[in-house]
């Protein structure tokens, strides 16, 4: 692993990725990185553990490249920004975008809500349920347009491949590719969404605070 870390280029990458997923034409952009290089470093990164590619659950034809759970949880820097709010987007605002909003006003002073691309009537059934296995004080609120609800200075994190993919990547943002649990419907798969957000959310929440705290 520290071999693997031993070069710039690669720390670069594992920076760009610290708090969500990017695909490589994003990495590659954001990085001025070219491709074959790009590639090279990645494979060095996956074949250490430290890096996993996921298919798109949106465009099936898109990678997203994401560090691999807890390979460096020992070592990623605390890297601190500031946001008057956290908004979580996925697709129909009906699961993990209220999930994770619910979970994130638990445990941060930075408040949260949540919004859709294209909203669903109502929230999912399986996720309240998941809520209340998990102990998530999940109030469902109608799902909302995502053009309706965000501001230019909302810290914005995409929930949802299909989500990501509609709204574009931009400065400021970050994109977690979290299994849509609707597409199975089962207990396991909310199960599973709840882990992932709450691994993430751990992580992240930390590292915000509220922008008065620049001013002062």
């Amino acid at each position: 692993m520290h071999h693997a870390l031993g070069d710039p280029s690669r720390l670069a990458v594992v920076d760009a990725l610290a708090f969500g997923e990017a695909s490589p034409v994003e990495l590659q952009s954001l990085l001025a990185m070219p491709s074959n290089l790009l590639a090279h470093h990645v494979q060095v990164l996956v074949r250490a553990g430290i890096v996993r590619r996921t298919r798109s659950e949106g465009d099936r034809r898109r990678t997203y490249l994401g560090l691999t759970p807890g390979a460096l949880d020992a070592l990623v820097a605390t890297v601190g920004r500031s946001a008057p709010r956290v908004v979580f987007v996925c697709t129909q605002n009906s699961a993990r975008s209220q999930l994770a909003a619910a979970m994130w006003n638990a445990g941060s002073p930075v408040p949260a809500t949540s919004a859709g691309t294209r909203p669903a009537p109502r929230v999912h059934p399986g996720a309240l349920a998941a809520a209340r296995r998990h102990g998530v004080a999940l109030t469902p609120t109608a799902p909302r347009r995502a053009a309706d609800v965000l501001r230019p200075d909302d810290l914005v994190i995409t929930v949802c491949d299909q989500a990501h993919e509609e709204l574009g990547a931009a400065p400021g943002t970050a994109h977690w590719s979290v299994a849509d649990p609707a597409r199975d419907g089962d207990v396991p798969a909310f199960d599973a969404a709840v882990t992932d957000l709450a691994g993430r959310i751990s992580r992240l929440a930390p590292t915000v605070h509220p922008t008065a705290e620049r001013s002062a």
